[in-house]
């Protein structure tokens, strides 16, 4: 089911879990929904459910759930291997059309300060399209700031677009004894 804005229940409540085996299908069909020439330098295009879960597996992802409808994920993952990199989460969040401007995208990205904070994590990162003002204002609206642009990164459609990248700080968890 696609849906549209009149599947939206008018009260509902949004449930921010760990993606799980059985959301793969769900989150497919954000990707191919989301993921755009103006929000992605490739569109991503899933060739199967097998392929997406070797490249996101379960748990790598936050799922925002209204009902039983995967609404919203924030992926995150430390952006390379070496252990001097831990510290940090790369991250990127994508929301079903469908339900947008219902605060999942807030509640998502609160939630995954809240894991990162618990987790040890210092620093989120992001990059996002210089074609995707929507996006560089609600990241901002989060508390993330620019820390650089890559000029002219990307020719996509024949227009040079700039990939922005932004972080914003963790703040660890108070401890008891201050």
């Amino acid at each position: 089911m696609h849906g549209d804005e009149t599947d939206v229940p008018r009260k509902f409540s949004i449930w921010i879990r760990r993606s799980e085996l059985r959301d793969a299908v769900q989150l497919m069909e954000i990707d191919a929904l989301v993921w755009t020439s103006r929000t992605s330098p490739s569109p991503i295009k899933w060739a199967s459910r097998e392929q997406y879960l070797r490249n996101c597996p379960p748990g790598g992802q936050l799922v925002a759930v209204i009902g039983e409808r995967v609404c919203g994920y924030l992926g995150f993952a430390a952006p390379t291997a070496m252990p001097c990199h831990r510290h940090v989460y790369e991250i990127h969040v994508a929301i079903h059309p469908a339900y947008r401007r219902l605060g999942i995208g807030s509640s998502l990205m609160a939630a995954m300060k809240e894991l990162a904070a618990e987790e040890g994590i210092r620093k989120l990162s992001l990059r996002v399209l210089s074609t995707n003002p929507c996006a560089v204002a609600f990241y901002e609206s989060c508390g993330f700031m620019m820390q650089g642009r890559l000029i002219a990164e990307y020719c996509i459609e024949g227009e040079y677009v700039d990939d922005i990248l932004m972080w914003c700080p963790v703040i660890p968890p108070a401890s008891d004894g201050k």
